[in-house]
């Protein structure tokens, strides 16, 4: 079974002589363990496909399925539910609280949905060594290098055991060297972790560490292309 599946999904704004069809009838399949870039230009759908399979906004017509529930029959409550569990999300400005240190931040979304501190902080402290953090728990944002605090982002994602990463340019804010560095996590992050990982990039050269690159334009999924194993590109 697919870990994400989208059927026919459409998402339409206004209406009548205003209205604007950011998404058009995109069908697609992701299974876990796979890393999938989505690309195309500005306003071709991109952020919005990902903001509907993040149940952050509601379809027009069509279904996201996620680990077979389908988010179009979830109520609010039950949809913000999921989110927590099921599905992590990766933004391009971090999106980190200022005040808390790595291991707050990354425990937040289970202490968000009820788990202990102690047992909250015990899962944040094994997510942040996993990417690489393992001398910087104690450290606040601003004391972090970009892709340090992107690799919070990161743990925080997946503190909860999520089957899905929703990465919206990730790498955007962030240097050749230390994009290069976050995007091969996110690669580990669905070849050893298990995880589906879904890219959002606009960087050639970034969505070539994926497995499949989905292409769209004005809204249709207009091609895809699915990469060699391990090929990479050039450092």
């Amino acid at each position: 079974m697919s870990i994400v599946e989208t059927k026919e999904l459409t998402k339409v704004y206004g209406s009548g002589d205003t209205a604007l069809t950011a998404l058009n009838h995109v069908s697609i399949h992701i299974q876990a363990g796979e890393f999938v870039a989505i690309m195309g230009p500005s306003g071709c759908g991109k952020s919005t496909l990902l903001h509907l399979v993040g149940g952050l906004d509601r379809a027009t017509s069509g279904g996201v399925m996620i680990e077979g529930h389908n988010l179009s029959d979830l109520n609010d409550t039950r949809l913000a539910e999921l989110r927590r569990r099921k599905i992590g999300f990766v933004f391009q400005f971090f999106n980190l609280i200022p005040v808390l240190n790595a291991l707050e931040n990354a425990a937040l979304p289970l202490l968000l949905d009820g788990v202990p501190l102690k047992a909250a902080q015990k899962k944040a402290a094994e997510w942040l060594d996993r990417v690489g953090l393992s001398d910087r728990h104690t450290h606040r944002p601003s004391q972090l290098s970009g892709g340090q605090q992107q690799r919070v982002a990161i743990a925080r994602a997946l503190v909860s055991e999520p089957a899905i990463i929703l990465a919206d340019e990730p790498t955007g804010n962030l240097d050749t060297h230390a994009a290069d560095e976050i995007v091969g996590l996110l690669r580990q992050v669905s070849s050893q972790w298990g995880r589906a990982v879904v890219m959002v990039t606009h960087d050639p050269r970034i969505a070539a560490y994926a497995d499949r690159i989905i292409f769209l334009k004005d809204g249709v999924m207009v091609n895809e292309t699915r990469l060699e194993a391990g090929a990479l590109p050039a450092q």
